[in-house]
């Protein structure tokens, strides 16, 4: 009996390996590239925008929006250290408003997907007042604060609360009642089982309403600065659309969607980590 060529064998396995690769990993090229295709077509967007406003002499007054100026002015706020003094103002009130929102969204999410009835009994008043703009309680957080700060803070509480509260409460919802049945079997009562088995269970679903409430308070907080603060991305939006630096108007906005998207991302990651904390 003659043994087998080894080549054909060598052959067979390597291709019953490439079999069982992941399609993901057998396309980590073109998994990885296509971010950066879908940014090089956003660069094109603006470069042609901006090919269209230099052409057209009735828009020459904004020709600051195109690539090459903008950058420009990007790179100088960077620079300058500009980008940090608007920034930095603008995250401490995101990070108290997002604060607020959970401290007040997350218990009232466990509440109503643990409770049918209180669901039934809030589900009317928190949907009405979900659809009412934030920016509607603009005069109410004016005459309510003693501070511009606080009326800011307020109005992106307002923003970001809903969608912690409802991610929270469908998250409840979907726990299994097997978990919930097991722990009460083994002595748990209310407070150990929603320590032990409702929280990390939920906790994704905390995470993803977090970062969906952080979009909200994100996109709130320009027009919310438009108030009496005089620091902020907002009131450096402002300022430089009034001096009509059009330039630094459109590398402010570059930098609010740069910070924007790191947060995002940040929030995304926790996640998506959340999901592998086992239920103790």
């Amino acid at each position: 009996m003659t043994a087998a060529p080894a080549e054909p064998l060598l052959a067979v396995a390597s291709a019953s390996a490439v079999e069982l690769l992941p399609r993901r990993s057998r396309a980590r090229p073109a998994w990885l590239l296509a971010p950066l295709a879908g940014l090089a077509l956003l660069g094109a967007v603006w470069f042609a925008a901006g090919l269209i406003l230099e052409s057209d002499s009735r828009y020459g007054a904004f020709t600051g929006f195109a690539p090459v100026p903008a950058l420009g002015a990007f790179i100088d706020l960077l620079r300058s250290g500009e980008a940090w003094r608007a920034s930095a103002p603008s995250l401490a009130r995101v990070g108290q408003g997002l604060l607020y929102a959970f401290i007040a969204g997350a218990p009232l999410g466990l509440l109503v997907g643990s409770l049918p009835l209180v669901e039934r009994a809030l589900q009317p008043p928190f949907q009405l007042l979900r659809m009412i703009s934030p920016l509607a309680w603009m005069p109410v957080a004016v005459l309510s604060f003693p501070s511009w700060d606080g009326a800011i803070v307020f109005l992106i509480a307002a923003a970001a609360v809903w969608p912690i509260l409802f991610s929270t409460a469908a998250g409840v919802k979907r726990v299994d009642p097997v978990w919930l049945t097991l722990a009460r079997n083994l002595g748990a009562g209310p407070l150990g089982t929603l320590r032990a088995v409702v929280i990390p269970a939920v906790l994704q679903d905390i995470l993803t309403g977090l970062r969906l409430a952080l979009g909200v308070a994100w996109i709130v907080l320009v027009p919310a600065e438009y108030l009496g603060v005089t620091s902020g991305l907002g009131y450096a939006i402002n300022d430089a659309r009034d001096t009509l630096s059009y330039d630094r108007l459109a590398a402010l906005v570059l930098l609010i969607g740069l910070i924007g998207y790191a947060l995002d991302s940040l929030l995304g990651r926790l996640a998506a980590c959340a999901r592998w904390i086992p239920a103790t």
